[in-house]
This record gives structure tokens, sequence and C-alpha cells, in this order.
């Protein structure tokens, strides 16, 4: 994800892929043609798209959102696509896309913590898997645990193809309580404002 320079950065399906890594599998792209087989531990990384979409435009509005059973809000860009993944809900658009999960947690996540434990989980169920930085960051609505990695989308039902994914997975914690943002985006692409809207956003209720 391309910063710009008076910027820091950001951090934390597909979870989203599958990524946490954040990728819908029930929103990718639907055609005529059969999709590739499964990948397996033998199988070629998949081929990347040479021109992902792109930045989130300066013009996006974002609407509040809030889980049916409440106990929080963030802001989400407004005609997203909602789709639910088990316990989480993900709001996607083209490959940029936003997991929201909420769990009960015994005590809160630190940074050691999510590096020893979170994050091999997350690699276990990602190609392309490359860590960047796991950090405690502030936000207006608390200060989360940011993880910040690189990993691949789902590869396209038609085209097989793949784009590489910046990834920024922030933790919150409230009284035995944590809720997790995922935040991915086609590398390359400046969403750093947009990513800083949603998790600036988030308030516990």
């Amino acid at each position: 994800m391309r910063r710009r320079p008076i910027t820091a950065a950001a951090a934390g399906l597909v979870l989203l892929t599958g990524t946490a890594v954040a990728c819908s599998s029930s929103s990718g792209s639907s055609g005529t043609s059969s999709a590739p087989p499964s990948s397996s531990a033998s199988s070629p990384a998949p081929a990347h798209e040479s021109a992902p979409p792109g930045d989130i435009p300066d013009t996006q509005a974002y609407v509040p959102w809030s889980p049916s059973a409440g106990g929080f809000t963030v802001k989400v860009p407004e005609g997203w696509s909602r789709t639910t993944q088990g316990s989480a809900t993900v709001f996607a658009d083209k490959f940029n896309s936003i997991r929201i999960d909420s769990l009960a947690a015994a005590k809160a996540p630190t940074a050691q913590s999510v590096r020893s434990t979170d994050i091999p989980a997350i690699q276990g169920k990602s190609t392309g898997f490359a860590l960047r930085q796991v950090t405690v960051v502030q936000r207006k609505g608390g200060s989360p645990v940011m993880a910040e990695y690189l990993a691949d989308s789902a590869p396209d039902q038609v085209t097989g193809k793949s784009v590489q994914l910046d990834v920024q997975r922030y933790a919150f914690f409230k009284s035995g309580k944590e809720t997790v943002l995922t935040l991915s985006g086609a590398v390359n692409a400046d969403n750093v404002d947009p990513w800083k809207i949603v998790t600036d956003s988030f308030r516990w209720s």
C-alpha cells in the first residue's frame, strides 16, 4: 500500500485475506468458466493481476455500522457489498475490504501475543505472506495492537489470478471483548487516509 510521505502507516481473508486474510469467498467474481482447482502446497502460487484496482476515492462517503448485538460502532464505506462469513462481517469493493470480527477474550492482546499466536494462524491460511510489523498504535477509540503484512488475495474464479494485498489488522479490547478490524487493499493503492477514517471511527458502546 503506497504511503504518503508525511503519514505513517497503518496496519491492520480470503481473511482478508482469507485473509483475515481478507477476501470474501462468497463475494468473488462469477463467470461461466469453472473455478480453478484449489491450490496445494505443491501447486504454484497464482499469477498476480498486472493492474489491480487502486485507491479509494477522496469523495468516498462513510456510514456508521454496528452488529445486531451491539457493543461497538465503526464507519464503513457507503455502497460497498456486505457479506457474512461465520461470525465475521465483511465489507468489500473490488480488492479493497474490511473484515470485522468480534470474540470473547480473557485479556487484552499485546504485540507479543499477536506476534506469537495470531500471526502464525494467519500465515497458515495465506499465500504470499510477509510480516511487516506488529505494534501498538493510538486511535481515537483506544490503543489497538496493529499488525501489518502482505498476503495474496484469493484467485479470481475466472482468470485464476490474484493481487498482492497490503493488510492492516487492528485488535481492540475492552472488558473481555475483542474486536478485530482487518483492512486490505492492493499493494501500491493509496488508502492510508480511508483506513485512518475507518479505524479512528471505532467506538465501544
